[in-house]
């Protein structure tokens, strides 16, 4: 039976006084801009992605003129684009309506003709889910995913796409080489696409010319070529001690250097320009540094960035280093660092800047498995303050030091926030990434529940009033604490959930399935009780505490109707709940529609919480 589900109310504003309802909102306005990606042979055109429309789409810069033109102009958005190393064309991902389902186009760096449509970029490649591109003068290379696995193809001279790699298991595109000879892939033949494998193919005749796997339970991510022509060196990730860490495979010989660092965490990297040094991204309890690392010396030096988190970040031709930072209290920036230490910023979009926000504090909690790191964000005022504790998405990801106009709201409406890197985030090594597996959800939640003792116990958070909250794999564990930890949560904020993991394993998209395999032990047919054990309609009928559930209609990741199964229990209980549904994917890319959900989702809590 399908019900009528109650939908969320839409507050007009969330706080009386004029200045704070005009501060939280405009955060969420505040123009960004993403790192400029720019053409190795002509470096003053470059590509960035920006919300200074009111959406996020994407822009071309040309630096030598100082001029930027909007490229995409989409009711729902635009974010995967690059530009060619000739600098003559604009390559954009085009799907509908937020479903990640489509195909590249381009167009010409200064602008097509008015009227008319974007290229398909490489003829005769079907759309599907990206799975990984790379572009050279004469061959790009594409990867699509789809329900029947994993193809990638090869176009050369504009000609249209020729199979070169296909296969049922996960995959996808990693790089090319400066000389345009050799193809990298990642690949999960071997039935686990957590922990890939690389494969060299030749750009030739799609043969194989090198393979390389650590085995299981080991991944290998290829990086980038040399960006030195003939230079057939490729910089690969890997975790042989536990966590991730570097090496250097020349692919023809078929040798490997690896890059020990004496530094904590975790690091991954990219080229300096003439293939003499690396560009090392250093990440340690939810920070960056980053540094330069000299390959024929072996030395380490550390650049001077500001504290903070360094979202991405490249080398220039001249080995200015460019970087995307920001800091809880601090909105986001790009900035470049210069050979001669002067460091300023490189792209201010038009605007005022974002309001300020509270800076994030660490937390260590002690348990069983290892400390669980939280960071915590308070207003003003003593405790316990009613909590919103909320959680990543990823899994494999992590909270970190940087700016949020969405954890900023929820301060100013009065809550105290607690992010939680559970078990399952990353840099924290490879057995805490991994220990989730075979038993995913409730592991993360255990780690959850010692971080809400320590906040109760510190005095941090009331325990009447607390709240969890997240989106994706946080809006699943949302509704899974809801279910397995009734007696915590005063209220629960689930954004685009895994809700019914079995019905979501039928309808997602087939890389998440193998995802899911992998993170299973196997498949529903084969596996079926962990997927129960770890799913929230399992837990339903313990739910007590009021939810609010958003969904996009059109996601492929977490599919609204595994989520509509959950509401229609809810509604079978008597629960109080709410819903909002919006016509896009696996979150919106429309500034308004940002506002608006995340207006709904506190207000439901201060309502919850009567509050309000």
């Amino acid at each position: 039976m399908t019900h009528t589900h109650p939908a969320a109310e839409v507050p007009d504003r969330l706080f009386a006084d004029d200045a704070e309802e005009a501060r939280w909102r405009a955060r969420f306005r505040a123009p960004r801009v993403t790192l400029p990606d720019w053409a190795r042979e002509a470096p003053d055109r470059t590509v960035y992605v920006s919300n200074a429309s009111g959406v996020w789409e994407v822009y071309a810069w040309d630096r030598s003129t100082d001029t930027h033109r909007q490229v995409t102009d989409r009711p729902n958005g635009t974010v995967h684009a690059t530009v060619s190393p000739d600098g003559e064309h604009v390559w954009w991902f085009d799907d509908t309506d937020g479903d990640e389902f489509g195909v590249w186009r381009r167009e010409p760096f200064a602008g097509r003709p008015s009227g008319t449509a974007a290229e398909i970029a490489v003829p005769g490649v079907p759309a599907g889910y990206p799975a990984g591109m790379s572009l050279g003068d004469r061959v790009c290379a594409v990867g699509v995913s789809g329900d029947e696995g994993t193809t990638v193809y090869l176009s050369r001279d504009n000609g249209a796409g020729e199979v070169v790699y296909r296969n049922e298991h996960d995959a996808g595109v990693t790089a090319l080489s400066e000389d345009e000879t050799l193809l990298a892939i990642t690949h999960s033949e071997h039935g686990d696409n957590r922990h890939p494998a690389l494969r060299v193919l030749s750009v030739a005749d799609g043969s194989t010319v090198a393979e390389k796997w650590d085995g299981k339970g080991k991944g290998l991510d290829g990086i980038a070529f040399s960006p030195v022509a003939g230079d057939q060196r490729l910089l690969v990730a890997h975790e042989r001690r536990g966590r991730e860490e570097l090496l250097i495979w020349d692919v023809v010989a078929d040798t490997e250097t690896e890059i020990v660092l004496d530094l904590p965490g975790e690091v991954t990297a990219d080229w300096y320009m003439d293939g003499t040094a690396l560009l090392i991204a250093h990440t340690h309890q939810a920070r960056n540094t980053l540094h330069r690392y000299d390959i024929a010396t072996g030395s380490l030096s550390t650049l001077d960035t500001p504290a903070g988190t360094i979202s991405s970040a490249h080398t220039r031709p001249d080995d200015t280093v460019e970087y995307a930072w920001s800091c809880a209290a601090e909105a986001s920036v790009v900035r470049a660092l210069f050979t001669d230490s002067t460091d300023r910023v490189l792209l201010t979009p038009p605007g005022d800047r974002a309001p300020r926000s509270q800076p994030l504090v660490d937390a260590f909690v002690d348990t069983p498995n290892g400390p669980v790191h939280a960071l915590i964000a308070r207003p003003d005022g003593d405790g316990p303050l009613p909590t919103v504790f909320s959680l990543h998405g990823g899994p494999h990801a992590a909270d970190e030091d940087r700016f949020s106009a969405y954890r900023a709201m929820w301060l100013d409406a009065g809550f105290a926030v607690v992010h939680v890197n559970y078990r399952g985030s990353t840099g924290y090594g490879s057995a805490w990434r991994d220990a989730i597996e075979g038993r995913p959800g409730l592991t993360e939640l255990a780690d959850v529940a010692a971080v809400h003792d320590w906040a109760v116990a510190d005095g941090l958070a009331d325990p009447a009033r607390c709240v969890v909250n997240g989106a994706s794999w946080g809006g699943y564990l949302t509704l899974l604490a809801l279910g397995t930890q009734p007696e915590r949560w005063a209220a629960g904020v689930a954004a685009v959930p895994v809700a019914d993991y079995l019905a979501a394993y039928e309808d997602e998209m087939e890389p998440l399935r193998a995802f899911d395999r992998a993170l299973f032990g196997g498949s529903p047919d084969e596996v079926r009780e962990r997927y129960v054990e770890s799913s929230p309609i399992t837990y339903v009928d313990q739910v007590r505490a009021p939810v609010l559930v958003l969904a996009g209609e059109n996601d492929p990741r977490c599919p609204i109707r595994q989520i509509d199964n959950y509401l229609d229990r809810l509604a079978e209980r008597g629960v109080p709940y709410e819903t909002y549904r919006y016509d896009a994917g696996h979150g919106s890319l429309v500034v308004a529609e940002t506002i608006k959900q995340s207006a709904i989702e506190v207000y439901f809590a201060l309502r919850a919480l009567k509050m309000r």
